[in-house]
């Protein structure tokens, strides 16, 4: 069967089955291809409606604004707070942190650990030793001031373990 319209386009040979088939394919791809558009188009509807659930334009623009005015205060509130722990950490770091105490018997007649050296330091390792010492006839006491971990006087044994405990703890 030839058609002159397909004589005329230069496809007179081909049969008019062949393409209407083809027509038929390219057919159910657009029908395909419209179905996924359109349950596209109502997922799209159905979020749509949830966002604007109970709201008009000037709310949801009220809300937007809202959005962000909090955004800003919690800016403000971060900020303000790395200043806070920046002044708490400066203040932080002068204090005492390291702690050593060695417990011992300065006279062996006695009895009972009755001395002390107490090592406090801070985190640059400057501070002070307290060495109280118990006997029968009292308890005396002596500080010995320690800058970067160094003593300018000598230390007593006792005061040398108090001062390396609290300089090795973390």
């Amino acid at each position: 069967m030839n058609n002159y319209f397909l004589t005329s386009v230069g496809l007179g040979n081909l049969d008019i089955g062949i393409i209407l088939i083809i027509l038929a394919a390219v057919i159910l791809i657009l029908l395909i291809l419209n179905i996924v558009n359109m349950c596209f188009i109502s997922n799209l509807k159905k979020r749509y409606k949830k966002f604007m659930l109970g709201k008009n334009a000037s709310s949801l623009e009220n809300e937007i604004t809202a959005l962000f005015e909090d955004n800003k205060f919690i800016k403000t509130s971060i900020e303000k707070n790395k200043k806070d722990i920046k002044t708490l950490y400066h203040k932080f770091e002068s204090s005492f942190q390291k702690i050593g105490i060695i417990k011992y018997d300065a006279f062996s007649q006695i009895g009972g650990k009755l001395s002390f050296c107490l090592a406090l330091l801070d985190e640059n390792n400057n501070g002070f030793i307290l060495n109280s010492v118990h006997s029968t006839d009292g308890c005396y006491s002596y500080t010995k001031e320690i800058k970067g971990g160094e003593c300018k006087t000598s230390l007593s044994e006792e005061e040398e373990q108090a001062l390396d405990m609290a300089m090795n703890t973390n």
